[in-house]
This record gives structure tokens, C-alpha cells and sequence, in this order.
């Protein structure tokens, strides 16, 4: 399989190549505190092959002191980007920064014992195809 993606400000772009190993959506305190949201969505590849198609001089990494947390996102606009993780011979990589249709349904939530408090039976929540207001963005 082979997937690009890019951050938001299309500074860092970059090209996977492997068979994801898993497909998570992590709850852990500290995803939440990183995505700013419910949970971290995130694909592995064992024995992958990381490219980085441009601007791996706007990547910065930051590894959480006293744990195994890391995280690796543009400089310029904040976006969750790949991380290697070569002690564990993984990467990981937000499935939000793939570019175009990711063709995989996450496999798990994981560490559900820290999900939000109000991340509760969302699917019952109304949706609108763009903002309430009928704004396009």
C-alpha cells in the first residue's frame, strides 16, 4: 500500500509505503491533550518506509519526559504529521494527514477507561453538511 498526505499548511508533505499493522483511535489522556479532541486517530506500519516528500525541516518532535508519548507536527501550522518510532520499528501516522480516500476502518478504540466524559453516543447528535449557519467553512 502506498498513501501520501500532507499538513495543513502543505509545508511537510509526505509518501508511506507498507501494510499498516493497525488502525487505532486512542483515547488516552494524553492523545486527547495532542489532537485537541475525543481521541487520536492513528494508523502503525511495522517494517514501513517513511519518505518525506517536503519541508521535514518544519517538523518538530516532541517526546512527553517520563514516558513513551511522542508526537511529531509542522512547525508552522500545528498538524499532527508522521512520527518514526524505530526503537519500537513503527510509524505512526495521524489518519487525518493522508491526503485523498483512506480505504481502512480503524480496527479499535483503545484506552477507553480515559475517554471524555462527553464523548458519549455521538452518532445520536444531529449533523449538518457544513456549518449550522449554512456557512460553507
Amino acid at each position: 500500500m502506498k498513501l501520501k498526505g500532507s499538513c495543513l499548511c502543505n509545508q511537510v508533505s509526505f509518501e508511506l509505503e507498507g501494510e499498516p499493522s493497525g488502525f487505532f483511535l486512542c483515547h488516552c489522556s494524553r492523545c486527547r491533550k495532542g489532537s485537541g479532541s475525543a481521541h487520536a486517530a492513528n494508523l502503525f506500519l511495522s517494517n514501513g518506509h517513511l519518505t518525506w516528500l517536503s519541508g521535514e525541516a518544519q517538523i518538530t518532535r516532541f517526546d512527553l519526559p517520563g514516558s513513551r508519548h511522542a508526537r511529531s507536527f509542522c512547525a508552522t501550522c500545528g498538524s499532527p504529521v508522521p512520527l518514526a518510532l524505530p526503537e519500537y520499528n513503527l510509524i505512526q501516522i495521524p489518519a487525518g494527514a493522508i491526503d485523498g480516500a483512506l480505504e481502512l476502518i480503524p480496527d479499535a478504540h483503545i484506552f477507553t477507561a480515559s475517554r471524555a466524559d462527553w464523548d458519549r453516543q455521538l452518532a445520536d447528535l444531529p449533523g449538518f453538511p457544513g456549518m449550522p449557519n449554512g456557512d460553507e467553512d
